[in-house]
């Protein structure tokens, strides 16, 4: 028999039916790894409360000694401190999801990994919530804020948090959440409510579609869907039984478009959010754009801050695309040395102005989520030491909450990791024990104080956000130990990227970004400095972000979110243009993140990439 010519290959079934599959083995592999709490039969009397542990249960959740016990003694044996423990009878669909976000092979280890949960009980130290600032109280909380607490506990407990199934836990007759509550507990977790929402209708649309039109490959694909739940649930060695587990499959398709749609409608009303404390931030906003943003900036200088020639030219011009504040910022080269900054550059006024609400505050958690998912590029900085030094002390200048030194410890568990920051993140670091010490303030304003005590200093994306960045070498210069390492990763601006974007290449990041030195530049200040450049990398600091940063700074541009403090006030009209243009960008994030893994691999093989690493050792006079 002859096969089908391959233009007649049902592709879009075929695609989906292999992403489905795979998913469903993912799912039944991590289900099984999932561990399950051992039956310990009960005491006499009473469920008791073990010496410094805490049991948080929703509403309607009763659990009972032998479940409390057996919890008790797990996290203890395993050495956990956050322990959440999944009923016996979780609904498919929540079931599903978790299975979705976790690997439970991996979520202990991964430092970085966002809290996960079911949502209706959680075992942590008194220690924990302590730290994390939590009290219990005696109100149940409802799954979404259970959820919440979860992913917040681990960032407190970053290697020492887990899952298990607890057999004689029961929900409490919660099932399935609907709208504004699957809204909400899509929120608690730091997941796009109305984005996700948007991904499951079209997702059932293409598989209605290729069901109709494109035969038994089509109907394959819909029906592996259909029976998905079954499939990974089902069974007598299944350690989860769902209640309803058959007619939640037999529904799924219609409880599936119910429940997106019912989400989305939810996800388009406003967010709740604190009247008072939001009515604040906007009045402080309109009290500094009364009198302009002109005054946000310094006079234009005529020559260039690294080699003083005056051989400028604009390099790009732009508008704040990154939280979409009035203003346009102008980035210029030094025909000379290809130095870039930005001219006129922002005043000390302008800078707290544009940096409010994008690491703390408003944009904290937003932010805190892209750095949570940066793992790999943290442990290839770490690893970049390996080679050459075992440090017993690390200080990371610009940590912000930590995020690296947290990651770090993966590599360097012994290493004591300290943070210096501008930014009220860094006590926030120092309560989650990502970072033993932090420093709060300028860089250069510790140097005399921490004159040759560490034998590594870090400035991972740091240097670019200076506005003296040969102030801040010398200071590193200083706090450094003879034989010390200095660790440096930049934006390159002779990327051919930032040619071929232009305005959108989100590594001009202004108006943050105050200087970008192409690598001959730095390493030429830092041999002034008494440093020997002992390795670079440049395609392994690629960051992946060209294409789907530029579709983002775009959605930016054409819709700035409604709600903004520092914009008009939210309309009708503002958040339908919101949302329409979110839709829109759905299928150019997915093309960016397909185009972005491509380059990523050309930039890796070339050495090529948007950003560069510099390690360079302190010369012993």
């Amino acid at each position: 028999m002859t096969p089908p010519p391959l233009s007649r290959v049902p592709w879009t079934s075929v695609l989906l039916l292999a992403a489905l599959g795979a998913g469903t083995v993912r799912a039944r592999r991590r289900l099984r790894a999932i561990p399950v709490l051992p039956q310990i039969p009960p005491p006499a009397a009473g469920v008791p409360r073990a010496a410094g542990w805490r049991l948080l249960t929703a509403r309607g959740v009763e659990p009972d000694a032998a479940t409390l016990l057996a919890a008790c003694a797990y996290a203890e044996g395993e050495g956990l401190r956050v322990l959440d423990l999944l009923p016996a009878d979780l609904p498919a669909e929540r079931a599903l999801g978790l299975l979705r976000l976790v690997d439970p092979a991996r979520y202990r280890q991964d430092r970085l990994a966002a809290g996960r949960g079911a949502g209706f009980a959680v075992l942590a130290t008194e220690e924990v919530l302590a730290r994390a600032g939590v009290d219990p109280g005696e109100r149940r909380p409802d799954p979404a804020e259970l959820l919440a607490l979860t992913r917040r506990l681990k960032e407190y407990a970053a290697d020492a948090t887990g899952l298990a199934i607890a057999p004689g836990l029961r929900c409490g007759g919660v099932g399935e959440p609907g709208g504004p509550a699957r809204a909400a507990e899509l929120r608690a977790q730091g997941l796009p409510p109305g984005a996700l929402a948007a991904a499951q209708l079209g997702g059932l649309a293409l598989l209605a579609g290729v069901a109709v039109r494109q035969g038994r490959w089509g109907a394959a694909a819909a029906g592996l869907y259909w029976l998905q739940p079954s499939l990974v649930l089902g069974g007598l060695r299944s350690p989860l039984r769902p209640a309803g587990l058959g007619r939640a499959t037999a529904a799924r398709p219609a409880r599936s478009l119910a429940a997106g749609l019912r989400t989305a409608a939810a996800a388009g009303r406003d967010t709740p959010s604190d009247g008072a404390v939001d009515a604040a931030r906007a009045a402080a906003y309109r009290e500094d754009l009364a009198a302009g943003t002109d005054r946000f900036l310094e006079p234009r200088r005529a020559d260039c801050p690294w080699c003083g020639s005056d051989r400028l030219t604009v390099r790009v011009r732009v508008p704040d695309l990154l939280q979409g504040k009035p203003g346009r910022f102008t980035l210029e080269r030094c025909g000379e040395c290809r130095h870039v900054f930005q001219n006129p550059r922002l005043s000390l006024e302008g800078l707290e102005f544009y940096y409010r609400d994008f690491y703390d505050g408003r944009g904290g958690e937003g932010t805190g989520v892209v750095f949570g998912t940066q793992g790999a590029a943290y442990r290839g900085r770490a690893e970049m030491l390996l080679p050459h030094a075992d440090p017993a002390s690390w200080l990371d200048v610009g940590t912000g909450h930590g995020h690296f030194c947290n990651a770090a410890r993966e590599v360097w568990p012994r290493t004591r990791f300290d943070g210096l920051d501008m930014g009220d993140g860094v006590r926030e670091a120092e309560r989650r024990g990502w970072v033993e010490s932090g420093y709060l303030g300028q860089f250069p304003e510790f140097a005399s104080k921490l004159a040759g005590q560490y034998e590594v200093v870090s400035m991972y994306h740091y240097l670019e956000h200076t506005r003296e960045p040969l102030a801040e070498l010398d200071a590193a210069a200083a706090v450094l130990a003879p034989g010390g390492f200095l660790a440096i990763e930049l934006p390159d601006p002779e990327s051919r990227m930032a040619r071929f974007i232009g305005p959108l290449w989100l590594p001009w990041f202004q108006p943050q970004h105050q200087h970008l030195m192409p690598a001959a530049n730095l390493r030429e200040a830092l041999a002034d400095r008494g440093f020997t450049v002992v390795a670079e990398e440049h395609g392994p600091a690629h960051q992946g972000n060209d294409f789907f940063g530029a579709v983002a700074l775009a959605a930016t541009r054409l819709s700035p979110d409604p709600d903004r403090p520092w914009g008009p006030g939210p309309t009708p009209r503002a958040r339908l243009l919101a949302h329409a243009v979110r839709v829109v960008a759905l299928p150019c994030f997915a093309a960016a993140v397909a185009l972005d893994t491509v380059r990523s691999a050309a930039a890796r093989r070339t050495d090529g990439g948007n950003a560069y690493r510099m390690l360079a050792r302190k010369d012993v006079p």
